[in-house]
């Protein structure tokens, strides 16, 4: 009996000590930022009725209009409302036609506005003119990298990437970094935005150390280094308490590591009171359904459906609504139509992995077989995709290719939640 005691406090000091392990977050270090007013909020919309009186005393004034949609797009930065990027757009068209297309400068920033909305064929025809125009050349090259790289054009992406090469640059660092992460490289990935941090740091810019911070803090997410990943969340907010996603990041910490479903609906609830985006909203049906909770997973994702419904999001939220419809038996057709319209627009391997999912749900599942094997397999490191390559890979019988995506998959868990883990565990 003394024996099978000692057994017991073993366990039960095992099961102590590893739920320890995974208790990295505190509420005390992050409730002041849940708390905080959204003084981005105050600030943009002060911007925005300075600069818009300005325009209107003297409308031959054109470059305010850059400015003023500058202010707006700080607004949709702040509140998550896509109004306020439309409206950056419009005043953004408005300058192009009164310079005429002439002012790279001008076409740069109204093509980066269309990558905020996800428009890459519009940024990218925007960035054409301004690289035969030739100011300040390299900026432009930069933003062609970015736009062939979510276009799913290797090459031409690499190409632009060797036009910038400058490690002296933090324009070229993070670029290098997301290039090899792209190419499943995690830990040069994370070497090279640890050097543009440093970068960051050094010229005390604010703004470029906090994306800075919730760009590494991914990264250390992903490669498993969750206390790290946390503390960067928390320096983006000591910048800016008003950052959602970085609050978002600890919320997921919370959820996918810790398990606390509960504090992690309790942060994104107080995002949400000052910052809304329909994504939020699939998180939330997400902690639901681990909570056993259909009533408030139904609840959320009617509200999700009915963001969405806005015109204004265009194609932001396709790959969005192509997984959630491909899992919908009275929408499934409606998912693939939606993923081919994804691939014609955007040729990515994720692209093709929607498509491949939404015939694999249809029933289509040689269909979804051959999409893998032609556009998707190898070419992609993400879980998400990995893990339909595998569902898919069963279904055909090919239970060789399942086995070593299983064993990426299982140390994924992190990245795709808990409500994978028993999916994976069941391929």
């Amino acid at each position: 009996m003394k024996t099978i005691y000692s057994l017991l406090a073993i366990v039960l000091l095992f099961s102590c000590n590893t739920k320890a392990d995974k208790q990295i977050t505190k509420a005390t270090d992050y409730d002041v930022f849940l708390t905080s007013e959204n003084n981005n909020y105050t600030n943009a919309l002060k911007e925005v009725i300075f600069w818009t009186k300005k325009l209107k005393s003297t409308p031959g004034q054109y470059p305010y209009l850059v400015k003023l949609a500058g202010a707006q797009s700080q607004l949709f930065q702040a509140t998550g409302n896509i109004a306020n990027l439309i409206k950056a757009e419009e005043h953004l068209v408005a300058l192009n036609e009164k310079t005429k297309n002439t002012k790279s400068g001008y076409l740069r920033v109204l093509a980066r506005n269309y990558i905020s909305q996800h428009r890459f064929k519009d940024a990218l025809s925007l960035l054409k003119q301004a690289e035969v125009l030739a100011e300040d050349l390299k900026s432009t090259q930069k933003m062609l990298f970015d736009v062939y790289m979510e276009l799913g054009d290797d090459e031409k992406a690499k190409h632009y990437l060797g036009q910038i090469v400058d490690f002296n640059s933090f324009d070229y660092l993070i670029r290098t970094a997301k290039w090899n992460d792209h190419k499943g490289n995690l830990t040069a990935a994370i070497e090279y935005m640890e050097k543009a941090l440093q970068k960051a740091e050094a010229s005390k810019n604010k703004d470029l150390m906090q994306w800075s911070y919730t760009n590494l803090a991914d990264f250390y997410g992903h490669d498993g280094q969750i206390e790290k990943s946390y503390n960067h969340y928390l320096k983006a907010l000591s910048l800016n308490p008003d950052d959602s996603y970085a609050k978002k990041g600890i919320a997921w910490i919370v959820y996918s590591h810790e398990r606390n479903a509960e504090e992690a609906l309790r942060i994104l609830n107080a995002i949400t009171k000052d910052y809304n985006a329909p994504d939020y909203y699939l998180l939330k049906a997400d902690i639901s359904e681990f909570l056993n909770d259909e009533a408030g997973k139904e609840a959320f994702m009617a509200e999700y459906k009915l963001a969405v419904k806005n015109k204004g999001y265009g194609d932001m939220y396709n790959a969005y609504n192509v997984k959630l419809y491909a899992e919908e038996k009275e929408n499934v057709d409606k998912a693939i139509t939606m993923a081919e319209e994804e691939v014609e627009n955007r040729p990515t391997p994720q692209s093709y992995d929607l498509l491949a999912w939404a015939h694999f749900n249809d029933g289509n599942k040689e269909e979804a077989l051959t999409i893998v094997n032609n556009h998707i397999a190898g070419k992609t490191f993400e879980p998400e995709v990995l893990y339909h390559m595998a569902e898919i890979y069963k279904a055909n019988d090919n239970k060789e290719k399942v086995k070593p995506l299983k064993e990426e998959l299982i140390t994924a868990t992190y990245e795709l939640g808990p409500l994978m883990e028993t999916k994976i565990n069941q391929l």
